[in-house]
């Protein structure tokens, strides 16, 4: 009996001795989970900063995106470039061409233009009464020009046209100024240059550059020429006339029979080099026949001539023999 309570208040010594340990730990357990919910904490905000600025930058990036547009629309609008050219038919009196035409010139001179290209035409007894006339004037006096030109006489048809050559000419511009760009970083490498190989190198790629701005160069001119004159194709013609009638009498006689004598001559001849190569043909065969006709006669002649020197020498034996 003593035995048992010695063993449990030595049981009970142990227990007290160990509780503070016990305590201690859950204490810090305790304490390791707190720390643990504020680390967590503190990366939540952490989490939660980090979207809140994300989305301040995409906030800004799009307001700045905004305020581009906007800008974009407040800016002037690009000047259309649009290439014009009419095509104009007149007939005008008979006897009038050379005078329209000489019109046409000097509307094209007080419009500001000038004459691109002339044809003329004559009829059958040399007068030119049709003709061509190509002039340019500048785009804004285009449509006056025309009207100008509609005065000179009975207007037979009209077709106007246009191009928009707004897009091309914007995309030029874009490509010379990027080449501009290289031009400019290529000048201050070939200042920068220590040695012949990459000067060398630097030059050629610079010398590409410049032609291929020369040449973007080039079709601006174009397109700005074309833009600022405006082409007018005018075609002048006078009506037809029909042709006199000939008179009677024995001259006129003898020129027309002359003229249908010489019609035939000319249709046979034509005929005749129409079929020579058949007429050559024909003469070669006939050639051939007539010869082979001819071989055969001569052979038959003398096979006659063989049989009758033969009977004329049996005849001869046998009166010799009697």
């Amino acid at each position: 009996m003593k035995k048992k309570l010695f063993y449990l208040l030595v049981i009970f010594i142990l227990v007290l001795a160990t509780l503070p340990f016990i305590l201690t730990g859950c204490a810090a357990k305790s304490s390791g989970a707190v720390q643990q919910d504020a680390n967590a904490a503190q990366e939540s905000a952490k989490m939660a900063e980090s979207v809140q600025t994300t989305a301040a930058g995409f906030a800004e990036e799009q307001g700045a995106q905004t305020d581009q547009s906007q800008a974009g629309s407040n800016l002037p609008a690009v000047q259309p470039k649009i290439i014009k050219s009419a095509v104009v038919s007149i007939e005008v009196t008979a006897g009038t061409f050379e005078e329209n035409m000489v019109k046409v010139t000097k509307i094209a001179e007080a419009m500001g233009g000038y004459v691109s290209n002339t044809e003329s035409y004559s009829d059958a007894e040399g007068k030119l009464t049709s003709g061509r006339i190509i002039i340019r004037v500048p785009g804004e006096k285009f449509n006056n020009a025309i009207d100008e030109i509609k005065k000179t006489g009975e207007l037979k048809s009209v077709g106007i046209s246009g191009q928009d050559v707004t897009q091309e000419y914007v995309d030029l511009e874009s490509r010379l100024k990027n080449y501009e760009a290289q031009e400019k970083v290529l000048l201050d490498l070939m200042n920068k240059s220590t040695s012949v190989k990459d000067s060398i190198e630097v030059e050629r790629e610079l010398s590409n550059v410049q032609g291929e701005m020369e040449v973007i160069k080039g079709r601006m001119n174009y397109l700005d020429n074309m833009v600022g004159f405006s082409t007018i194709d005018v075609t002048i013609a006078e009506p037809d006339v029909a042709a006199p009638v000939e008179g009677g009498g024995f001259v006129n006689a003898v020129k027309r029979g002359a003229e249908g004598a010489i019609k035939v001559l000319n249709g046979l001849a034509f005929f005749l080099v129409a079929v020579s190569p058949l007429l050559v043909l024909a003469g070669i065969i006939l050639l051939i026949v007539w010869g082979s006709i001819r071989s055969r006669n001569k052979k038959r002649a003398a096979r006659k001539a063989a049989e009758a020197a033969k009977s004329g020498e049996t005849a001869k034996t046998a009166e010799k023999k009697e």
